[in-house]
């Protein structure tokens, strides 16, 4: 396990090239300020050092809310953004000390999908950053590593990405949500009667909620039940309850 010294390089920092992102930013965003001790915390738990563009997220800030906060990239933690990356991952896809997991959540929207580095047990391509869509329940490898994430995350066309799942009046609606929360909609956005968002319910949930919630819905699909429509809904109906 390295020291904090040895994880901590000022003179080839990846802050240098994160900043630039930043000052020439197209999309909107809002930097969130870091807590030192527990950036420090942060970087000794996770074991990346500051000249990776991730370990340079971490030390330097408390995270980013992107375009209004429909996106949030985690950093080490901050009073509107109040997980840290590694201290969101303990007992989720970490779960044991000194055992790489299968993958590693870095961000999330306010949908209620996730943003994971690939450690091996999403494919393939290790480094990659999948992306759970809520509308089809799937990890969806996006080809672009850390680094690139952070750029598309800036400079990226995300109303393209997002597409048919923005709303009439979206920037206005996620004002209520904390950094801790997402929108849990009815019908469920993977299913038919879901396709349409602008006529859906909503309700602000737990992301903790929404992840367990997912991460059953999805085991229990892989391990136990047929992948058709019919089921995941069902399943829901079980599982959880809109109201």
């Amino acid at each position: 396990m390295k020291q904090l010294n040895e994880l901590i390089d000022t003179k080839e920092s990846g802050w240098i090239l994160i900043k630039s992102w930043l000052e020439t930013a197209k999309n909107q965003f809002e930097m969130l300020p870091n807590n030192i001790n527990r950036a420090e915390s942060e970087l000794l738990s996770i074991q990346v050092t500051t000249r990776s563009s991730m370990g340079a997220m971490i030390y330097e800030t408390g995270g980013l809310l992107i375009d209004h906060g429909w996106l949030r990239v985690l950093g080490s933690g901050s009073k509107r953004l109040d997980r840290g990356i590694h201290e969101w991952n303990i007992g989720k896809t970490i779960t044991q000390q000194h055992k790489q997991p299968d993958y590693l959540l870095i961000a999330d929207d306010i949908l209620g999908g996730y943003f994971s580095i690939n450690c091996g047990g999403l494919g393939e391509s290790l480094g990659d950053i999948y992306y759970l869509a809520p509308d089809c329940l799937r990890w969806e490898n996006l080809e672009i590593g850390y680094s690139d994430f952070l750029n598309w995350c800036l400079n990226g066309d995300l109303d393209q990405f997002y597409g048919s799942l923005r709303w009439n009046n979206w920037k206005t609606d996620i004002q209520e949500l904390t950094g801790n929360q997402v929108f849990s909609f009815y019908p469920f956005l993977w299913t038919l009667e879901g396709k349409n968002i602008d006529e859906l319910s909503k309700k602000a949930i737990s992301i903790e909620e929404n992840f367990w919630l997912l991460d059953t819905i999805i085991n229990e699909i892989k391990n136990r039940i047929p992948n058709t429509e019919i089921c995941i809904t069902l399943l829901c109906f079980i599982t959880f309850s809109f109201s």
